[in-house]
């Protein structure tokens, strides 16, 4: 079941996202939901927040990504189409000291959008999946990368957020226009009968 996607500058994005306690049929639905809504999309990654629901929840695949990376998950290197697409449930970010990276970022509430954004170049992160198993995943390039961006996410916190500012001077004119037609599409929605 495809899901709309929250845009900028819509509130819930900046929320920071309550535990994930009820592991049941209810969130293994989300999940398959939201990896539907992010592989529709052509994404890597897609919290709750970029769905409407404040929650530490979000979900990635990156098998068909053309970029470089390693993991390690619960100490072992199993195959990605095993471990993908992965749900992650009240996520704990560890930075491991191997430098940061900077590159460029888009994302799913920022259509058309992309700016260079640094981040740490390996990071660990515990997290519970949707059968509330507890997990410890290793990882770093790209699949870091898209770790910390959720991570992110489910904090409410925007990858804009951590843009330098000549970036953001760079991408101000999209961002503004993206705030005003996200504030337009509301007002549309608001008036229309039927619609809550």
């Amino acid at each position: 079941m495809l899901l709309p996607i929250v845009r900028y500058d819509s509130e819930v994005l900046h929320k920071k996202g309550a535990p994930v306690v009820g592991f049941d049929s209810a969130l293994a639905e989300l999940a398959r939901g939201m990896v539907e809504t992010m592989h529709a999309a052509a994404g890597i990654g897609l919290a709750a927040q970029q769905i409407g629901r404040a929650m530490q929840f979000f979900v990635m695949d990156l098998r068909g990504a053309q970029s470089q990376f390693s993991w390690e998950l619960d100490g072992r290197h199993p195959p990605l189409d095993l471990i993908m697409p992965m749900s992650v449930a009240n996520p704990k970010l560890t930075i491991v000291p191997a430098g940061s990276q900077t590159a460029e970022e888009g994302c799913l509430s920022f259509p058309g959008i992309h700016g260079d954004v640094e981040r740490p170049f390996a990071v660990r992160v515990e997290f519970d999946d949707v059968h509330g198993q507890r997990h410890s995943l290793l990882c770093d390039g790209l699949l870091a990368r898209c770790v910390q961006h959720e991570t992110d996410h489910v904090n409410g916190v925007l990858f804009t957020e951590r843009m330098t500012k000549a970036t953001l001077t760079a991408i101000d004119a999209g961002l503004k226009a993206l705030k005003r037609e996200t504030r337009n599409a509301g007002k549309r929605i608001a008036g229309e009968p039927g619609l809550f």
